[in-house]
């Protein structure tokens, strides 16, 4: 992806939408395209539980897909000042945090409903963290309510239409301000 092309198009959106930011920096960590946004007023850039944020993100992808002919929309993430960085880090911590407990009790977990971006975040760090090879990851649900099961791999899978029992859900778990 033309890193120059991404800037200039977030940039232009940012100034036209009369978002306030001193710069924008394009890096790529693997198949994400990371756009970190410098400002000082991130919460007009951010709005709430990161509406706007997602909303310029939106528009970038659409404009970079239409100027590059892409088949498909590729995969970028807008940042302003680390906000997003702080909550993929607490998604993380999260899951370990419940990783935890599905060992001590054998118990399914399901978290949160969360937007695909933070479920894929979620699916990596177990599969990618040696720490928790001991463990899988599930998505089940739909639309807005679609939420991850964390169990052990030793465990049968859930079935389509099977109830999820037993389910151990916090409403204290640390995501209830992710913007999903």
């Amino acid at each position: 992806m033309d890193s120059a092309l991404l800037t200039d198009v977030v940039s232009h959106l940012l100034t036209e939408l009369d978002l306030p930011f001193r710069g924008v920096e394009v890096s790529t960590e693997g198949d994400i395209t990371r756009v970190d946004i410098a400002s000082d007023a991130p919460s007009r850039l951010i709005g709430w539980h990161g509406e706007t944020l997602n909303s310029v993100q939106h528009l970038a992808k659409s404009i970079m897909r239409t100027k590059e002919k892409l088949e498909r929309s590729p995969f970028i993430v807008l940042d302003v000042d680390g906000y997003r960085r702080v909550q993929e880090d607490k998604v993380r911590k999260v899951a370990e945090q419940k990783a935890d407990f599905v060992r001590r009790t054998g118990s399914r977990v399901a978290l949160a409903p969360m937007s695909p971006y933070f479920r894929r975040i979620v699916h990596l760090h177990v599969s990618n963290s040696p720490e928790l090879q001991d463990l899988t990851t599930e998505s089940v649900g739909e639309g807005e309510y679609r939420q991850i099961v964390l169990r052990r791999k030793d465990e049968s899978a859930i079935k389509s239409g099977e109830e999820l029992s037993p389910v151990i859900e916090s409403k204290e778990d640390g995501l209830e301000n992710l913007d999903v």
